[in-house]
């Protein structure tokens, strides 16, 4: 009888990730993500942020672009990700399922809030947006999917620290706690009763931790094991979303968030 192998690897795969990549093909996808984090840049930008010659850099813009994952603005040369990588990065979505439940509950909690509600998870250690719905007002927070923030000055990312267990807290502790404004946590002590506070009253609050002039308010998402794996969050300008309000937001955030809990069959703690 011959030898039944999983079909996810090759016989000859061996657990070596520096064994198995093609690095080709991984200073490819460097030079996408940094594309993705930024809004339309020029080749020369491009080349310094991915560290690589504008020779390399072109060709794989041109390669990508003839697969649609890049766009050329011809009038001010800037690149730009393109509909294919978004329909690409669209097939994770429709595997979690995630955020179809949630839209409902997102477009409910902008009505009731009047700010921008957003859905995050973690991903490799930092908070990784699925998806909002914009407030119509003019000044408001903007996160498109893709967008990702450190987890200790997230509003997300501090309500999912604040479930997590204490080995993995003591971890973001150990790499260092980078501060963005003033208000950002960067003591371990200090973030570590900021998530106490986060996890007695079920909802955590970004005080401009992470840009000045801008609060966030959120709640975890639980799945059917009771893990924090999402979070629920409205964002807008201080002068709207004032820390009164920020309280009595935080009530309509986590019962929204405990709806989406439910409606993927998830359990709270």
């Amino acid at each position: 009888m011959s030898e039944t192998r999983p079909r996810g690897r090759p016989r000859a795969f061996h657990d070596k990730t520096e064994q198995n990549t093609v690095q080709s093909l991984d200073r490819a996808l460097l030079i996408l993500d940094v594309l993705a984090q930024g809004n339309g840049l020029t080749l020369t930008e491009l080349a310094q942020s991915a560290e690589q010659s504008a020779a390399t850099v072109y060709r794989v813009l041109t390669t990508f672009q003839s697969h649609g994952f890049v766009e050329l603005e011809p009038e001010a040369q800037r690149w730009h990700i393109g509909a294919g990588a978004f329909r690409t990065g669209s097939a994770f979505l429709r595997r979690t399922k995630l955020a179809d439940r949630a839209r409902g509950a997102m477009q409910t909690l902008m009505r009731e809030t009047g700010e921008t509600a957003n859905l995050g998870i973690e991903e490799r250690d930092e908070v990784l947006f699925l998806t909002q719905v914009e407030t119509h007002e003019a000044i408001r927070a903007f996160f498109p999917p893709g967008t990702r923030s450190p987890m200790h000055v997230s509003g997300i990312g501090k309500a999912l620290l604040a479930y997590a267990p204490p080995e993995r807290l003591a971890e973001i502790i150990a790499r260092g706690l980078q501060g963005f404004t003033p208000a950002s946590l960067t003591d371990g002590a200090a973030l570590t009763a900021d998530l106490a506070t986060t996890r007695i009253r079920g909802f955590a609050i970004d005080n401009e931790e992470r840009t000045e002039g801008m609060r966030c308010i959120a709640a975890p998402i639980f799945d059917a094991q009771g893990r924090a794996v999402a979070g629920l969050s409205i964002s807008g300008p201080v002068f709207r979303l004032s820390l009164p309000r920020a309280q009595d937001m935080g009530a309509l955030v986590k019962r929204a968030a405990e709806g989406v809990t439910e409606a993927t069959g998830g359990r709270g703690v």
